[in-house]
């Protein structure tokens, strides 16, 4: 099986700019995922203030080839063009970063580590329901999180859903704290990685400079 990538667009809480960037670079990604028959899905998007904006993406890889053509996106990606929010300002270059995440750090699911408890069900469904401990909680020690079911008067049905939804959180949860770790990593080292782009872009048609293209060419061949 091919191993899986995750990798994340963000614009280091920049301007609308970098977040315009953000967007347009997640489009290019899918498109030459796409040529390159290489699976690309998009796992969380932090949408920016103005529309058609990304603060952030998160995008899961695999298949054949898919280590080359993330290396060839990881750095920083630069857009060269007047701002579509800001008429006259005279800042032209534009910059963003591309990190693969380190699925070492993710929270690996274990069900050793879930303790489950069973209480009053305060939902609908009558007497019946109030009467017997059919509701589920489920706490995953490690981070703390919790969740409850009580959809239903059977308590197995009730630790089902309790179970799908705490992994549901704790994915969430996971997403929230990496987008958050990557961000202000590239915030506070930003300046130094801007000297070295891995892609240049140009104009509102976010097109590729063309020595950048002609090295993304000779690295998938």
């Amino acid at each position: 099986m091919d191993k899986e990538i995750i990798i994340q667009i963000t614009s280091g809480r920049g301007p609308a700019e970098c977040c315009w960037v953000v967007s347009q670079t997640l489009k290019t990604i899918l498109d030459e995922a796409v040529k390159t028959k290489i699976s690309a899905e998009v796992i969380e998007r932090n949408v920016g203030n103005e529309p058609g904006t990304l603060v952030s993406a998160l995008i899961k890889m695999n298949g054949k080839g898919a280590e080359k053509f993330v290396s060839s996106w990881i750095g920083t990606v630069q857009w060269i063009g007047q701002s579509p929010y800001r008429k006259f300002h005279k800042r032209k270059n534009w910059f963003i970063g591309i990190n693969r995440i380190d699925r070492n750090n993710m929270v690996q699911w274990n069900d050793k580590e879930i303790i489950y408890q069973t209480l009053r069900s305060s939902g609908p469904g009558g007497q019946h329901v109030n009467k017997t401990e059919s509701a589920v909680r489920a706490i995953h020690v490690p981070s703390g999180i919790q969740v409850t079911a009580s959809d239903s008067r059977s308590q197995l049905q009730n630790k089902k859903l309790a179970i799908e939804r705490l992994h549901n959180k704790i994915k969430q949860w996971q997403i929230a704290e990496i987008l958050k770790k990557e961000q202000t990593e590239w915030q506070q080292h930003n300046t130094l990685k801007r000297g070295n782009p891995v892609r240049v872009f140009s104009g509102r048609e976010f097109a590729a400079v063309v020595l950048n293209l002609i090295c993304f060419i000779v690295l998938i061949v």
